[in-house]
């Protein structure tokens, strides 16, 4: 590929210059010589590619009817004008040749990762997922473009369209497998925003084999019956939360001072037995959803 983008590079000089000398010399084809330089730009380092720009503009101002004396002037400027050009697409192209090297790592990582791994669009239906997610969830089916709601229902309910800010927290749940089987999985998850769009990526580990995982994965209805009750300043509080909003921005929510804010967040994680807003967030999931 290299070699023959430098030979057709090297062929478009050549005609371009047969084509200038040939033509009369009021009529200028000196600008054609950016082709050329932009297609050879994404193989030559960046002193030759100075060296062709400089052969260019020599070439251009050999076969020119201007005034000799402007020469070295233009000589420069030319230079300079295809060089920038050239330069301007080596890195347009090295650019886009680093990130699909980047791209290309992730993948490899994301598909041999022993770890289940699946991310969600805006309604929860799975984009994608690498093959430890497709061995633990469905063994016998495709994955990609199911809900993610008939194996986690958890996480479903984790991704909020309305959220506007990121946010990460872990949970431990209970995963529905195709054949019917249940199994007890620890998932961490991430929200993030792609073109505007809120989405949501998942790190599931099946930890059925744990002691204590009977405890930590209780039914819905026991950890409902467990939690602390909540007045309607609490719960508002709760879900800007769960939105990731700061202490400023929910003070212009609800109209709050800051003081009322810190009191009522305090009240929250004692209540709630959190010490920092990820573990509030994953309390919210697991004993307040239907509050959310």
């Amino acid at each position: 590929m290299r070699s023959r983008a430098l030979m057709a590079s090297a062929a478009m000089i050549v005609a371009i210059a047969l084509a200038d000398w040939w033509t009369p010399t009021y009529v200028s084809l000196g600008f054609l010589y950016l082709f050329p330089i932009m297609l050879a730009a994404g193989f030559l380092p960046r002193r030759a590619l100075l060296a062709q720009a400089m052969l260019c503009a020599v070439l251009s101002e050999t076969f020119s009817a201007l005034d000799p004396e402007g020469r070295a002037g233009r000589l420069i400027l030319e230079t300079l004008a295809l060089a920038g050009c050239g330069l301007f697409v080596s890195e347009l192209l090295r650019n886009r040749r680093l990130g699909l090297e980047t791209e290309a790592r992730l993948r490899a990582l994301f598909e041999t990762s022993p770890a289940a791994i699946v991310t969600l669009d805006q309604h929860g239906t799975i984009e994608a997922a690498n093959r430890a997610a497709v061995e633990l969830l469905v063994p016998c089916h495709n994955l990609m473009g199911q809900s993610i709601a008939s194996y986690l229902p958890e996480l479903q309910k984790a991704l909020r369209p309305e959220a506007g800010a990121q946010f990460r927290a872990s949970m431990r749940c209970p995963v529905c497998r195709c054949n019917g089987e249940t199994l007890v999985a620890e998932v961490w998850f991430s929200t993030y925003h792609e073109k505007g769009s809120p989405k949501l990526a998942a790190i599931i580990a099946d930890v059925t084999e744990d002691p204590t995982a009977g405890i930590r994965c209780a039914p819905v209805e026991a950890h409902g019956m467990e939690r602390a009750s909540l007045n309607a300043r609490q719960v508002a509080i709760l879900r800007l939360v769960f939105e990731g909003l700061s202490n400023h921005e929910m003070e212009s929510r609800l109209k709050m001072t800051p003081s009322a804010v810190k009191n009522t967040l305090q009240q929250l994680f004692s209540k709630t037995g959190a010490r920092n807003r990820s573990q509030m967030v994953r309390v919210a999931l697991e004993r307040y959803r239907d509050l959310l």
